[in-house]
């Protein structure tokens, strides 16, 4: 069983393949976590999108926006992995990949996330820092977090 990254444009994708991602972000996100919220919010379009496959099923996903859609900054969302594939630190190289891609991409700008509060840490370790006080997001406790243009 062989693990491939794939780095992609919107168009990039197969049907497959975006399939693939939905479920992931709606079984996670929607049904794991229990909350309500429009997943489809016209971002897909205009991101990079990094996935982790292992033959066919899909391990871990996250997007990636330039400066100027979501934030000034560019972002990192969706990150997710599997439940079959957690406790394997696939979490932090797909996080690491996503800096890596949008440091190289858009060097001028840093980057920004909305992380959920209980994985400050797991952020604070890679390199963000927390920016202002915990919010309500879609019911889930979140955080901005940013990392300036050079990671430490």
């Amino acid at each position: 069983m062989s693990r491939q990254w794939q780095t992609t444009h919107f168009d990039g994708l197969s049907n497959r393949q975006l399939y693939a991602a939905l479920k992931l972000r709606q079984e996670v996100f929607a049904v794991e976590q229990n909350c309500v919220y429009v997943d489809n919010d016209d971002l897909d379009q205009e991101a990079i999108h990094i996935l982790l496959w292992q033959d066919s099923s899909l391990l871990a996903y996250q997007r990636c926006l330039p400066p100027g859609l979501q934030e000034p900054e560019s972002t990192l969302g969706r990150i997710v992995v599997a439940p079959g594939a957690r406790g394997n630190n696939l979490g932090q190289e797909l996080v690491r990949r996503g800096i890596t891609h949008n440091l190289q991409r858009w060097p001028q700008s840093g980057i920004r996330i909305h992380a959920q509060a209980h994985l400050q840490q797991f952020y604070q370790a890679l390199g963000f820092a927390t920016e202002g006080d915990v919010y309500d997001l879609d019911g889930i406790p979140h955080l901005e977090m940013t990392l300036a243009t050079s990671p430490a």
